[in-house]
């Protein structure tokens, strides 16, 4: 358990981590905000080069399971893991092999994922409205919106397969490039 000392430390050290490190901070938020802004300009190539970015995380990560499994094949579970290292393997080529109808089962994938998520945080927040008291509101608002973000993707199929991927990440990517860019200027002005 950590103690309200320790935590405080804990801060403390990442604040002082944070001043001495604004340039990066200053230059990762940069870099982040123009590739999201690169997404949002060209959705179309950003789904499909994450897509590929993701069939080779797949492949990658599939070949070394399959050699961790190898290695530790006298230890229990030896078929689950490699079947699961199989799976990668597999689902890397696929991806890969046909990346454009990949971006359109991804698509499906994500749309399915935010009306999930969606319907999961509405009752969230109606099941801890007296705990949340003025914030449940929030968490409603939240899921509504990815009601509604499931529903342009899903009704849009197929022509949303082109657009939507890269511009959710372009969006992701643009909010935590400015994210960074904020705090390592907030950093960089504590220490003046």
């Amino acid at each position: 358990m950590t103690s309200p000392d320790d935590f405080t430390r804990l801060q403390s050290a990442m604040s002082e981590a944070v001043k001495a490190h604004w340039k990066a901070f200053l230059f990762e938020g940069i870099l982040l905000a123009a590739l999201g802004i690169a997404a949002l300009i060209l959705p179309p190539l950003a789904s499909l080069a994450i897509t590929i970015f993701l069939g080779w995380m797949f492949l990658i990560s599939g070949i070394g399971g399959l050699i961790v499994t190898y290695w530790a094949r006298n230890m229990p579970g030896f078929w689950w893991s490699l079947i699961s290292a199989a799976l990668a393997v597999l689902a890397g080529m696929i991806l890969l092999a046909r990346p454009m109808q990949a971006v359109l089962t991804l698509t499906i994938v994500l749309g399915a994922y935010f009306l999930a998520e969606g319907v999961a945080t509405i009752m969230y927040a109606l099941e801890h409205r007296r705990e949340l008291n003025s914030r449940w509101s929030w968490l409603l608002i939240s899921g509504l919106i990815d009601i509604a973000i499931a529903f342009m993707v899903i009704a849009g199929l197929p022509s949303s397969a082109e657009w939507a991927i890269g511009v959710l990440v372009g969006i992701n990517l643009l909010f935590g490039g400015a994210t960074l860019i904020g705090v390592a200027l907030a950093a960089r002005n504590s220490n003046t």
